[in-house]
């Protein structure tokens, strides 16, 4: 029995032992990770300190999207993306650290001068370009000159890069202006020759969410609606660019012959086509574009051997990572809806019904909050998650405080629904909304599952028993889900009807799916006013009588355990820094992401009855 008992006790102490020494392991792996990334870090950081150098130039680099909110990542995937001196896939820069820095920058004395390098910038939508060129305008009243820097311009970035006193280009460069357009991916023949059957269930003759999925192009009244907004997205662009650069809005190139006229005349050279088009005031190489701005401000110790403040290092001295004390001001809140709208609780990037709910429901419950904003930038999605999102909108109102929307670059489909209930509607010029419509989908695969001889079989105790993508759809069913699309579309026609003061076949008239930019928006009375962020606060100060008050976001809460590693790693990050922004180039890469990303969009949806509002062709190259 003792031997017994000896071996048994040395198994248990040898298992302990193999744990003991895995769990060491594990942390000690984590700690070296960590070291070895703070060292790194603070390695790559070339001398670059934290603090804003005397008789510099601002030098703002944007690299990635335009948002209104970023998607949220995990803290410590980004500290080691920082540290090791990579990229998000997808990076983005919100808007209001853009426009804060700017103001800053025009008080700032040590600030001598702006320089834009937009190499890196991919876009966000016209409403948040025009916000940011109008921080540029207003720091040009600070009579500091603005340097517009670049080998070459996207259309995104030249919209910016106008704003500049002097847009330099690279004289091997080029600038193209090519308009907006819609060309999305139809993938009917792919799915007939997977034999996948696609069930779908519509209302709205400009529905055009599901077109790539049940057609090989675009249908006639799409393309009718689709050119009518963006024809006028184009005039705007035109209109704001001409005005910046002081050119007649006559001088864009829009049909091929134009182009070609031009080009040839400049020698078949873009730099030149660019320059002879006004779109640029000089062709500089990079060494002749240091030496001026060495003249302007000075030599420096950073990469570039100009004097130079970065915007990420400016961004963090008027913004150290401190806790912002509460105070007993009346506020307007701000809470943000951006992304597709899904069910459930989501993180930040993506409305989720819940979630988003639940940030609304903390302004109504906090008494110092005396009314909301609702920034709305979404394409719509679940049907059932934007009701979810309305009803607590009103009960803001019930509960006395007022709810103005301010729409971005998108408030369509869903996204409309949450705002139409709001006390007013405020749209940029170039908001794309509308798309009242609803459409139900999904995809059965019995047909592909036969032809690989596999099948489906069984009994159940109602004849809507056993309800499975295996399985083909009884017809009956089907029109149970197409009188369920039905019924929520004449909802939506009624709640826009009731809020908007109209009736429903005048929304009618207007729905249908279709979708309509701001300005078009306000002539048939779906928003009660053309304006960004800025006059939305002013508004729901005005409807709470508020003269003195304070402007907050409402945010997810973080948990203690959150909040430790998101200051930790937020304490190491600001070690690091990047100049330069890495992408790939390849078009093939570029345009398989973007298939990827339009299928993806589809496959998240997760309505609990299937039933979406949903604007898939809002999204404007």
């Amino acid at each position: 029995m003792a031997a017994k008992g000896n071996w048994t006790k040395s198994l248990f102490i040898g298992l302990w032992t193999v744990l003991n020494f895995t769990r060491k392991l594990f942390f000690n792996v984590i700690f070296i990770v960590i070291f070895v990334g703070i060292i790194m870090a603070i390695a790559n950081q070339d001398g670059e300190q934290l603090t804003v150098k005397s008789d510099s130039a601002l030098y703002l680099t944007l690299n990635g999207q335009l948002v209104i909110e970023k998607e949220s990542v995990d803290p410590f995937e980004q500290f080691l993306q920082e540290s090791l001196g990579s990229e998000p896939d997808n990076p983005e820069v919100l808007v209001r650290d853009v426009v804060d820095v700017l103001e800053n920058a025009a008080k700032d004395r040590r600030i001598k001068a702006l320089v834009l390098d937009l190499q890196g910038l991919t876009g966000g939508g016209l409403d948040k370009l025009r916000v940011v060129a109008q921080a540029i305008e207003a720091f040009k009243e600070s009579e500091k000159p603005v340097y517009a820097i670049g080998d070459y311009y996207s259309q995104d970035q030249y919209y910016l890069a106008a704003q500049a006193d002097k847009v330099y280009l690279n004289p091997m460069g080029g600038l193209l202006l090519e308009g907006y357009g819609r060309y999305g991916m139809y993938f009917k023949d792919m799915l007939d020759k997977l034999k996948v059957t696609t069930h779908i269930f519509r209302v709205g003759t400009y529905k055009s969410a599901v077109e790539p999925v049940m057609r090989n192009d675009m249908s006639a009244e799409a393309k009718e609606a689709e050119k009518q907004w963006l024809d006028g997205y184009w005039k705007q662009y035109k209109e704001d660019v001409a005005a910046a650069r002081g050119i007649d809005v006559t001088n864009f190139d829009e049909t091929a012959n134009e182009l070609l006229s031009k080009f040839e005349a400049a020698g078949g050279d873009f730099a030149q086509y660019a320059l002879d088009n006004n779109w640029v005031d000089a062709l500089k190489t990079r060494e002749e574009v240091r030496q001026e701005l060495i003249e302007l401000v000075g030599e420096g110790d950073n990469q570039q051997g100009i004097n130079l403040t970065a915007f990420n290092t400016y961004l963090k001295v008027i913004n150290p990572p401190m806790p912002k004390i509460n105070n007993d001001m009346d506020k307007v809140a701000i809470v943000v809806a951006k992304g597709t709208i899904l069910d459930g609780n989501q993180k930040a990037g993506t409305i989720g019904g819940d979630s988003t709910a639940r940030l609304l429901r903390q302004a109504r419950l906090d008494d110092n909050i005396k009314a909301v904003v609702l920034q709305i930038d979404s394409p719509g999605g679940s049907a059932f998650a934007s009701e979810v999102i309305r009803q607590e909108i009103l009960q803001l109102r019930q509960a006395g405080k007022p709810v103005i929307s301010s729409m971005s670059t998108y408030a369509a489909s869903g996204g409309y629904w949450i705002a139409a209930s709001t006390d007013k509607i405020i749209a940029s010029p170039s908001t794309i909304t509308g798309s009242i419509g609803v459409f139900g989908m999904f995809m059965t695969y019995e047909n592909s599952l036969d032809y690989l001889g596999i099948h489906s079989d069984g009994v159940g105790s109602t004849d809507i028993a056993g309800l499975s993508p295996a399985r083909a759809l009884s017809p009956a069913f089907g029109q149970i889900l197409q009188r369920n699309v039905e019924n929520t579309y004449g909802n939506f026609l009624s709640l826009v009807a009731n809020a908007r003061d109209m009736t429903v076949e005048e929304v009618d008239t207007v729905a249908q799916g279709r979708v309509w930019i701001g300005e078009d928006a306000l002539e048939l009375g779906l928003v009660d006013e053309l304006g960004e962020l800025d006059d939305a606060v002013a508004t729901a100060a005005e409807f709470a009588e508020l003269e003195s008050y304070d402007t907050v976001y409402v945010q997810r809460s973080l948990s203690a355990q959150e909040l430790f590693w998101k200051e930790f790693f937020g304490q190491a990050m600001t070690f690091a820094g990047k100049w330069q922004f890495a992408n790939s180039n390849s078009a093939l890469i570029n345009e398989f992401k973007r298939v990827m990303g339009e299928f993806n969009t589809l496959n998240e949806l997760n309505d609990p009855k299937g039933t979406y509002i949903l604007c898939l062709p809002c999204d404007v190259r």
